[in-house]
């Protein structure tokens, strides 16, 4: 069977997203729901956010889950996961995935998002958006 290669319209741009597995000590995976009133509202997610013109990937992460969740990872290994290539309508998402196992401080909703720390084999349960259901597979296959 061959998979389905979707397109975004034509010019649409690309954007580069940074997300962040943060695991806990047992295992567990950080997920946000999207708050009412943004795309893609009650959808969970990996945290993190859009890449700055200018940003790496990695600090982008930092600057995001300080503003976010506030915890600092600016002392922790951020270690490149996989990544998601995804065509929106009006879009195309590229978005890196980084595991990270130790974080300053404990992660706080800023944004009005709702956080839920999910075992791996149950992220299947919750509805997120087609960028992030790929890279679940992943974090079976490393948890």
């Amino acid at each position: 069977m061959e998979a389905e290669i979707r397109a975004s319209r034509p010019g649409a741009p690309v954007v580069l997203v940074s997300a962040i597995a943060l695991i806990d000590i047992d295992g567990r995976v950080l997920l946000a729901q999207r708050p009412a009133g943004k795309d893609m509202a009650g959808l969970w997610e990996f945290p993190g956010g859009k890449v700055a013109e200018g940003e790496t990937p990695e600090s982008a992460l930092i600057r995001e889950v300080k503003e976010e969740l506030n915890i600092d990872i600016t002392s922790s290994c951020l270690a490149p996961l996989s990544f998601a290539s995804h065509a929106y309508e009006e879009f195309h998402l590229v978005m890196p995935l980084f595991a990270c196992r130790v974080w300053k401080g404990t992660p706080k909703p800023l944004e009005g998002q709702i956080l839920k720390w999910v075992r791996p084999v149950n992220m299947r349960e919750f509805d997120m958006p087609p960028a992030d259901e790929p890279l679940v597979a992943m974090l079976l296959d490393l948890l």
